[in-house]
């Protein structure tokens, strides 16, 4: 789609290049904004009570000693943290889980952040954009002035009033959108760090379960004494 087909479907190829190519940028930044909003809303949307309840429905089982169904509920599962239970269930047959589990819980929180970073990035740059807005809409009002005057007019300020207002709206755009992605921002990482240290709770607990049901799994047998091994002499002997 060319520019001016664009500025055409955002109506607003009535103001000047500059001005509407500003308010077009403007409008869908804001656009990309909810829609990540949007998504990281869905995906964390009640994710903190279903882990929670997976992980006491796999607790239950493993205070049963039935491990073979808290392995079939973490492998079952569509959150995406169960991928930590899972590597808890992998590593606990051949080594100690707790660095596994925590290094896969770390992953995962980094993941449930998904593309914030976008809503960070427009809050801090559309304001700019606004400005650059006010910038063009102040270099058309004093050019519209220089044209009237040039053709015998009195430079009233009929001249200078698009201008004028294009620089007002490309401003008032920019911060709207900024303080709207701003506000989503933090609210997004607000609700991340209280879900992170949520999950370090449970999958603290799930670790201390896991070593407690499986402790040959992490604590090796004694080797028994070799046969060929001749006995002790006696002292007495």
């Amino acid at each position: 789609m060319k520019m001016n087909s664009l500025l055409q479907w955002l109506h607003l190829d009535s103001l000047s290049p500059a001005g509407g190519l500003t308010l077009a940028v403007i409008l869908l930044a804001s656009l990309l904004s909810l829609t990540v909003a949007v998504e990281r809303l869905v995906v964390l949307w009640s994710l903190g009570p279903k882990t929670r309840t997976l992980f006491e429905n796999i607790a239950r089982q493993l205070l049963q000693n039935d491990i073979p169904a808290a392995k079939a509920l973490a492998e079952r599962s569509p959150l995406p943290v169960a991928e930590v239970f899972r590597v808890g269930f992998q590593t606990a047959q051949r080594a100690n889980p707790s660095t596994a589990i925590e290094r896969e819980r770390l992953a995962q929180t980094l993941k449930l952040k998904g593309h914030l970073w976008l809503l960070g990035t427009i809050g801090a740059v559309t304001p700019f954009i606004g400005l650059f807005g006010t910038v063009a809409g102040i270099m058309t009002a004093f050019k519209e002035l220089g044209l009237d005057v040039q053709a015998g007019g009195a430079g009233g300020p009929a001249s200078v009033m698009t201008g004028i207002s294009e620089a007002l709206i490309a401003t008032a755009a920019g911060i709207l959108v900024a303080v709207v992605a701003v506000v989503l921002f933090n609210y997004f990482q607000s609700r991340l760090s209280r879900l992170s240290m949520e999950f370090k709770l449970i999958f603290a607990e799930f670790t201390e379960l896991l070593l407690a049901t499986m402790p040959a799994a992490t604590t090796p047998p004694p080797a028994p004494p070799s046969p060929s091994a001749p006995p002790a002499p006696s002292q007495g002997a």
